[in-house]
């Protein structure tokens, strides 16, 4: 009977004993507060590659829903907070996902808000401009056209795309505009982070807006180490 009693006691503590390292959103300083997060991590500043893992939260533990390999600004990575626009650089930070658009249809499953791409879609990009890091149908007379993006130019990258929500609510001038989670192109981004076209159908439809989802772009450590968002 001790024998049973000792195995049983055994068997318990080795069911409660946690079964590997902790998941990458459980080392965060914030996850945004909601039940799905997506992570872009690269080695270090300097790279653009890197991986997109997006994560769910299922009876309170953070659990890889899916990964991808990723890409990121052709000058690597830098602070959000005090980062330049032009620098061809990825913001890291935390971020909501306002919305999603594409020039292709929403993926059946969509429940975030999608916005189609149109010839007169524009995301204005002139910090001279009242429409400053925002969508918009037609272009205002304010926003150069030099100085934005024509959204249906960039079939490939723009096929399907999330809104980063960096400096987005508030816009500060100067700070960059139009980051964005969307498709490869031939090669690393002027800021934003992209993966293959089957990793954006299906983070389109895993992402449920119920669930708060975010973005958390950092590196693996140092003072842009993605656990300090």
């Amino acid at each position: 009977m001790r024998l049973a009693a000792a195995a049983l006691a055994s068997a318990s503590l080795f069911a409660l004993a946690p079964s590997g390292p902790p998941a990458l959103p459980e080392l965060m300083a914030d996850t945004g507060g909601g039940s799905q997060l997506i992570t872009a991590r690269a080695a270090r500043t300097s790279a653009t590659t890197g991986t997109v893992i997006w994560w769910e939260r299922r009876r309170g533990r953070w659990v890889e829903a899916g990964s991808a390999p990723a890409r990121f600004g052709a000058a690597g990575l830098t602070e959000g907070a005090s980062r330049r626009q032009g620098t061809n650089t990825t913001p890291t930070g935390l971020y909501d996902l306002p919305y999603a658009f594409g020039i292709e249809a929403a993926p059946g499953g969509t429940a975030t808000p999608y916005r189609r791409v149109h010839r007169n879609s524009w995301w204005c990009q002139d910090n001279n401009s009242r429409a400053y890091n925002r969508w918009t149908e037609p272009r205002p007379s304010d926003c150069r056209a030099a100085e934005s993006e024509h959204l249906i130019s960039y079939r490939d990258q723009y096929a399907y795309a999330f809104v980063i929500g960096f400096n987005y609510e508030r816009p500060v001038r100067g700070r960059g505009a139009g980051i964005f989670l969307h498709v490869d192109g031939r090669g690393a981004t002027a800021g934003c982070v992209s993966v293959p076209a089957s990793a954006m159908r299906r983070i389109l439809r895993w992402a449920d807006p119920e669930r708060e989802p975010h973005i958390a772009i950092g590196t693996a450590g140092g003072a842009t180490a993605i656990t300090r968002y």
